[in-house]
């Protein structure tokens, strides 16, 4: 009969050190089976050159790399989850599952599938909160309903917030002798899996004191270099969020600190509120008349609209799966009022896109612009493409570099009227909402 083990399974929380589910796993009482599944039901919606899946694939290998040291290794499936446990409780004695914390709709209905399998085979399944300092009911109002308001959430976040409990630092580096020992493990190759090396790279994070003590004055203007280009590593767990609040307090600089708890906000809200991922989350908006014009939203895709820092943001996107907060504002705000194009739409491309797609992230900040959201923006407040270059990038370097044809024949016509657009958005706003 083979050794009991316990797995730890990676999802979200892709590194080794400071990383709650593993250390907990690396502390219990069998040997540890690190596991890493290429979930079949999600690739198969994405392209074949993804660049995350690229990028996942390069931070599996340098984990596997590490572990291999302590003569261990990282197991790799492909398929459905709940047929690779199927695979894995045949191949192994497996006494236990161990894992962080998943907080998307998605993820919820797969944990408890798999959950209920282990349960009927007398394997505990445990999770642990990891990749947030605050999650679930944790800051909820004093009548325990949940904050749809970012500001208030806020406060009581930092109230709550403790650096010696919170910021804990869970280290592995200790227990790397819990994990099971040679053993020839699976592993997999991007082609395996259907994919190829993406020319997209993820870029690395900067979180240097400097960058964190003149972000509150840089962060707006995309033509600089002033944002952390943290998304993806949160997103994916290449970082630990606890590692980046210790860097913003030791800076002193509320301005980041807020940027993270923001993320918070939102993850809490498609927890509490699932139907958000696909609703409006004040309901009325669904009553907007979209035109919903399927030409102009190819426009807007390809950066072809006529107004500048619309099709800079959008080219920046396509090319490198960036794109610079403050001009995600706007080019969402254009394409629900202006165009008059369902958010849903904004966010799917954005989904498939951006490199650090987060959902509740994605779809809080469409509803934002779109004002059918949580803490939204109010329908009649719509940016003017013209005046937001002026206030972010009035020597247009960040236009010239991703719009060069500017000022060309080659340059297409707007393919709305700023006032004429507006003044239709607040007519058909007004007949569904008012």
């Amino acid at each position: 009969m083979a050794d009991k083990v316990n797995i730890f399974w990676f999802r979200r929380d892709l590194r080794l050190d400071d990383n709650v589910g593993l250390f907990k796993s690396l502390n219990g009482k069998y040997p540890v089976l690190p596991i890493f599944i290429f979930d079949s039901e999600i690739l198969n919606e994405l392209p074949k050159n993804d660049a995350r899946v690229t990028f996942i694939h390069d931070s599996l290998q340098a984990m596997c790399d590490a572990l291999q040291k302590n003569g261990s290794g990282l197991a790799m499936y492909h398929g459905k989850p709940l047929e690779i446990y199927k695979q894995i409780v045949q191949e192994f004695d497996v006494q236990n599952v161990i894992t962080n914390h998943d907080y998307e709709v998605y993820a919820q209905d797969r944990d408890r599938e798999i959950k209920t399998f282990l349960a009927e085979k007398d394997i505990g399944f445990y999770t642990f909160k990891d990749q947030v300092i605050f999650e679930k009911n944790q800051i909820v109002k004093g009548d325990g309903k949940p904050y749809v308001v970012y500001t208030p959430f806020k406060n009581k976040w930092k109230v709550a917030f403790n650096e010696g409990e919170h910021l804990k630092i869970y280290d592995t580096s200790a227990h790397m002798d819990a994990l099971l020992q040679k053993q020839k493990l699976p592993h997999l190759t991007l082609s395996a899996i259907g994919f190829t090396k993406s020319d997209i790279k993820v870029p690395g994070y900067n979180v240097s004191p400097l960058l964190i003590q003149e972000y509150e004055g840089t962060r707006n203007f995309p033509a600089v270099d002033g944002t952390s280009h943290l998304g993806p590593h949160l997103r994916f767990g290449t970082v630990s969020v606890r590692n980046m609040m210790r860097k913003a307090i030791a800076e002193e600089n509320e301005t980041f600190m807020h940027e993270l708890i923001w993320r918070e906000f939102f993850m809490q809200i498609i927890w509490h509120f699932p139907k958000t991922q696909f609703d409006a989350f004040r309901s009325k908006y669904d009553r907007i008349q979209w035109r919903n014009n399927e030409e102009e939203f190819d426009k807007w895709k390809i950066g072809k609209t006529g107004y500048l820092l619309v099709d800079a943001g959008m080219r920046e996107l396509n090319a490198t799966g960036h794109m610079h907060n403050r001009v995600r504002m706007l080019v969402a705000s254009f394409l629900c009022k202006h165009l008059l194009i369902d958010w849903r739409w904004g966010e799917a491309y954005f989904a498939e896109k951006l490199l650090d797609y987060e959902q509740s992230s994605n779809v809080g900040n469409w509803q934002w612009a779109a004002g059918s959201g949580v803490d939204a923006a109010p329908y009649f407040r719509i940016f003017n493409p013209m005046t937001q270059v002026d206030k972010f990038d009035k020597q247009k370097e960040y236009i010239q570099k991703w719009v060069p044809e500017m000022n060309t024949d080659a340059y297409p016509e707007k393919i709305v009227d700023h006032k004429e657009a507006r003044e239709r958005c607040l007519r058909v706003y007004k007949e569904a909402v008012a």
